[in-house]
């Protein structure tokens, strides 16, 4: 649901392109609240097509406490190394490299989250570790989450985004050995979400680790039930997370959505 007013004269298709910029800008101003952000690096991208090739992705170079609706570029999979290139208008390598090769090859996942977040990839850089079941927030992704084990270097080739791709395996959430995690959802609202609700279980087990006590780790069936709980929980309840966040915004930070 948006919280800004259809301009009259727009397409459907227009309108789309129109809100996922908002809804990216206003992601990115919140992850960089939250110290999700990694100096001007890591990407979030929407799929604006039915197939997923057409998508919005932001720009190398800009920081995300400062992106706007504007900044947002529009890009196509079959764009190749067009895409890519230094300053406003141009994709990071890195960036395009994963995202184009998901958005490709998983239509599904309308949008993609990736970071370097603080928990998350403390925990991805731990050897043959796995999140474990030992609060709700960790209980939700039970069986959602793909680890690639194989860090390759940096992703600045299609070869390796599609690596990357493959190595989800259908799941919803990757950890990255070595190097950050990717989340994918049916829109901006449900993977950002997804992302908050990850980083604070992973914080949780950093410091329940720090603590050198043994983690107090649930059954299978506790964790599975939990799990099927939060997604019979209200449908609305990540739109409702992110309405919330874009009222704050828009309060606070209104050029987000120009």
């Amino acid at each position: 649901m948006s919280l800004h007013a259809v301009k009259t004269g727009t397409s459907p298709e227009d309108e789309r392109v129109r809100q996922g910029r908002i809804d990216l800008a206003a992601a990115f101003r919140m992850a960089a609240r939250y110290g999700w952000n990694e100096a001007v690096a890591n990407h979030f991208s929407l799929a604006v097509s039915d197939d997923g090739r057409r998508f919005l992705m932001n720009p190398q170079g800009r920081h995300w406490a400062r992106m706007t609706a504007s900044d947002i570029l529009e890009l196509d999979t079959d764009e190749g190394a067009g895409a890519i290139g230094s300053g406003a208008g141009k994709a990071d390598p890195t960036a395009w490299h994963i995202h184009s090769r998901i958005h490709a090859m998983m239509p599904e996942a309308r949008c993609v989250l990736h970071t370097h977040m603080v928990y998350a990839t403390t925990l991805a850089c731990l050897k043959d570790y796995r999140l474990q079941m030992i609060d709700q927030n960790a209980m939700r992704f039970y069986n959602r989450i793909a680890y690639d084990d194989d860090f390759n270097g940096m992703a600045l080739d299609g070869q390796e985004g599609g690596r990357i791709c493959s190595a989800m395996k259908g799941k919803s959430v990757m950890f990255m050995a070595n190097h950050g995690v990717a989340v994918v959802a049916g829109s901006v609202a449900e993977a950002f979400d997804e992302m908050y609700y990850l980083e604070r279980a992973c914080q949780v087990q950093v410091m329940a680790l720090q603590t050198g006590r043994p983690l107090c780790v649930v059954s299978d069936s506790i964790a599975e039930l939990t799990c099927r709980q939060w997604h019979e929980y209200p449908a609305d309840a990540a739109h409702d997370h992110f309405n919330e966040l874009k009222r704050i915004l828009d309060r606070e930070e209104p050029e987000y959505a120009s």
